[in-house]
């Protein structure tokens, strides 16, 4: 009898194990009992006109063969003729041989149940399972045996076998058991059975996960285990990882996939498969399910963290659903979508999606109505990050009405809303409105509506006084609003900050605090580099507030590597380098300019600034700034003092001598220094702003060139200067930057430039013999404007060019 215990168990077959189950009283087989044809214990006996019982499936495919192949019909034993083929069912023997087979299933189940043990042999251990297989596959009475024999609880415990072989057994076996057998699933369910099958799918070897992952498929279509299965920690996660691993073989992934289909069926479980990675159940329920539903997902959708990919995904499947459920007059709906559309929102690509949608009007809508049926402030809240998500996405939102007479967000009357809101709600608000009015101002075409409206409601002061508020994200979207509308009403903005006490050196302290470098500290230096240059009521509040110092300091940390690493470095050092150049603007109205510029040595900073490679803007406004300090330097040099005549050289002026004075600047005919008189002949500044005349970008060459040229300017030793260009190597370049004429500005400046050089006759005469010089001066003579024409005549006069008594422009 031990083939009753291998894969291709035969009752009819015997064996040199059967002394085995002799022990055990196992019935003989009788002869009577086995089919003639198939050699097995037959289950339908039937029986031939000439008394032969065969099994009736056997029979019937013996005489279907002989009429196809046109045999006569006979008795596969006698071979001889049949007159009739009549199949008589043998009762008797039929219910005979199933007391017998019941008898000794009996028996054999009896033995498997004591070989259900650890101490077994693996191989009676497997012999075992496999015959509870066979007699649960031969039918579904043999089900409820195995079940009321108590032998489930003995197959779980096989799990826990040192054996690999054993444990795939047992899990094949219990498969087998369970099938389409609900009280089976709800025995197999008790306890932590169901946890240990899940911890096979974590198991190395993949024979293992294969009948584990197959074992709980067929769990799952018993619903009350499906809430089981997703209450374990780790189940569904496990699940959904092998559906999407690419070393799991197909079957394996397959059955995966519809266990997880099965589990579906709960809510929390769904929920588990969001937080998972497997969305899609999630988003169905959201466009199939009963508003409860519908209200319940929405919600979970908001609480989960999701990737920006799947946000896109999200916005395109779901997106017009959250949309609509937003719309409804059901509070807890619109919060439970708001909260969703609020974390969909969050990535620009997935918030264009939802503007196409149709989310902006009702958005909008429901953010500035008041009265019945209004959003609480709460959720007003969440409205308004949304709106800024939005309108920080790069959607043209103007082109988008979300009111009567195609009004769009920057229509007058909607950003009055939006500045009302700001001045009468609370600091989380207020942050987000003013973050949608940073993104509105970021664009060029929609700024200029907003700083229309700004000006006409009166909002400037209002908005200025945020820069004092303790809450730093709010603090930072005023400060970011502001940058953006400096460039357009920086007037405005001047005199906001210079008529109230406190938001001016707020501004500092933000730049100035040594916290590293933030993304406020940027904004706030750009707003203060955007204000007006000029305006000499602003600058001196700032020296009296000591705010100069301030800058100083940071741009040498800076400077110095102190202060590395963060993405905000370059714009925080563009801006306060700007604002620090503003003091050189008022040097001849403002004395204290004069004092601090002398006392932190700004001419040698602005020098040391020009190097400041791949920072054009830093170079630029460094070399106009040097332009400012040496304008003021012919003012600022000491001249020298000469001792009075004696008394015979003032009676006879023939025996008086000049006196002789050493030590003296070339250019500003007295006594300099970079640091009081900021000369550019000192601190290699000349040679510096030479360097940059080659430089890619042409507002730095244009910026160096009108620095240089203050050596040239009237007031000054006009040929001296020309020989310090000459010494420094600075002609050539000049020339190059006529030549080149890149802006009408530069070509103006150059003219100007290269007139001056041309007074020197050496110069003149070399330069005359250039065609190209001569080239570019025709015709700046001939297509710049009025007063570059006049200087270009007098150049080109130097060059003997255009004759002397010509004078095709009048003196000016």
């Amino acid at each position: 009898m031990a083939a009753s215990w291998d894969g291709s168990y035969d009752p009819g077959s015997q064996s040199d194990d059967s002394h085995h189950f002799e022990r055990l009283h196992i019935e003989p087989l009788y002869d009577a009992f086995v089919c003639p044809l198939t050699k097995q214990v037959m289950r339908d006996p039937v029986t031939l006109e000439n008394g032969q019982t065969f099994e009736r499936e056997a029979i019937e495919k013996w005489l279907k063969e002989c009429r196809e192949s046109g045999r006569k019909l006979v008795c596969p034993l006698t071979l001889k003729e049949l007159k009739s083929t009549d199949l008589n069912p043998s009762i008797a023997l039929r219910n005979t041989i199933e007391e017998w087979t019941t008898r000794n299933e009996a028996a054999q189940l009896d033995m498997a149940s004591r070989s259900l043990n650890m101490n077994s042999s693996e191989n009676d251990v497997l012999l075992s399972l496999k015959f509870i297989q066979h007699i649960c596959q031969k039918s579904r009475y043999n089900k409820h045996v195995v079940r009321n024999a108590d032998l489930i609880p003995m197959i779980v415990d096989m799990l826990k076998s040192s054996s690999r072989k054993v444990r795939c057994r047992a899990l094949e076996t219990l498969l087998v058991v369970v099938e389409e057998d609900e009280d089976n699933k709800a025995i197999l369910a008790e306890g932590d059975t169901v946890r240990t099958i899940v911890k096979f799918l974590s198991h190395e070897q993949s024979k293992e996960r294969e009948e584990a992952v197959s074992l709980l498929y067929e769990l799952s279509k018993s619903e009350a285990v499906c809430e089981k299965i997703g209450s374990i920690n780790g189940a569904i996660l496990i699940l959904v990882g092998m559906t999407s691993s690419k070393s799991e073989n197909v079957l394996t992934v397959e059955k995966a996939d519809k266990t997880l289909e099965n589990l579906e069926k709960f809510e929390n479980n769904v929920r588990q498969m969001a937080e998972n990675g497997r969305l899609q159940p999630l988003l169905t329920q959201i466009l199939e399910g009963t508003p409860e539903t519908k209200q319940s997902m929405a919600a979970y959708l908001g609480e989960l963290v999701l990737n920006n990919d799947v946000k896109v995904y999200v916005a395109r499947t779901v997106g017009e659903s959250l949309i609509n459920l937003m719309k409804s007059g059901n509070m807890q709906s619109r919060e439970a979508a708001l909260k969703a559309l609020n974390q969909i929102s969050s990535y620009e690509a997935s918030s264009k999606v939802l503007i196409e949608a149709g989310m902006l009007p009702p958005l909008v809508k429901d953010l500035f109505t008041v009265g019945a049926n209004h959003l609480p402030m709460r959720l007003k809240e969440v409205s308004a990050t949304i709106l800024s998500n939005v309108v920080n996405s790069g959607y043209d939102v103007d082109s988008i009405p979300i009111g009567p007479d195609h009004q769009t967000l920057v229509s007058e009357d909607n950003v009055h809303n939006l500045l009302h809101l700001i001045s009468n709600t609370g600091p989380p608000i207020e942050c987000k409105l003013l973050q949608v009015l940073v993104g509105l101002t970021s664009s060029p075409t929609t700024a200029l509506n907003v700083v229309a409206a700004i000006k006409s409601s009166g909002a400037t002061i209002s908005l200025v006084q945020f820069i004092e508020v303790p809450q730093q994200d709010l603090r930072m979207a005023c400060i970011k609003l502001l940058q953006n509308l400096s460039p357009y009403m920086g007037q405005d903005l001047a005199d906001a900050l210079r008529g109230t006490v406190g938001q001016l050196s707020s501004l500092f302290r933000v730049v100035s605090e040594n916290t590293g470098i933030s993304e406020e500290q940027a904004a706030a230096a750009g707003l203060l580099a955007e204000l007006p240059e000029r305006d000499l009521g602003l600058t001196r509040q700032m020296l009296d507030e000591g705010s100069f110092q301030l800058i100083i300091s940071r741009v040498v940390k800076i400077r110095q590597g102190e202060t590395r690493g963060s993405r905000f470095v370059t714009p925080v050092l563009e801006g306060l380098v700007r604002v620090l150049a503003r003091v050189t603007f008022v040097l001849s109205e403002e004395p204290d300019s004069v004092a601090l510029c002398r006392e932190y040595n700004l001419a040698a900073l602005f020098i040391e600034l020009l190097q400041a490679n791949g920072l054009d803007n830093v170079q630029m406004v460094s070399a106009t700034a040097l332009e400012n300090l040496s304008q003021e330097s012919k003012n600022l040099t000491r001249l020298p003092e000469l001792p009075p005549p004696g008394i015979c050289a003032s009676i006879f002026p023939c025996f008086s001598k000049q006196a002789v004075i050493t030590g003296l600047c070339r250019v500003h005919q007295g006594t300099c220094s970079l640091k009081e008189s900021f000369c550019l002949l000192e601190g290699q500044g000349v040679h510096k702003l030479v360097a940059l005349l080659d430089h890619t970008n042409v507002k730095v060459v244009e910026a160096a060139l009108a620095a240089l040229s203050t050596l040239l300017d009237d007031g000054v030793a006009i040929e001296q200067g020309v020989f310090v260009l000459c010494e420094a190597e600075a002609i050539k370049p000049i020339l190059d930057v006529l030549l080149e004429k890149q802006t009408e500005n530069l070509r103006s400046r150059a003219v100007w430039v290269v007139e001056r050089l041309l007074r020197t006759e050496d110069i003149a005469y070399e330069v005359s013999g250039d065609q190209n010089v001569s080239t570019a001066l025709v015709d700046a003579f001939h297509h710049a404007d009025y007063r570059t024409r006049q200087i270009a005549e007098r150049a080109l006069k130097h060059v003997d060019k255009i004759p002397n008594f010509s004078g095709i422009f009048p003196n000016m």
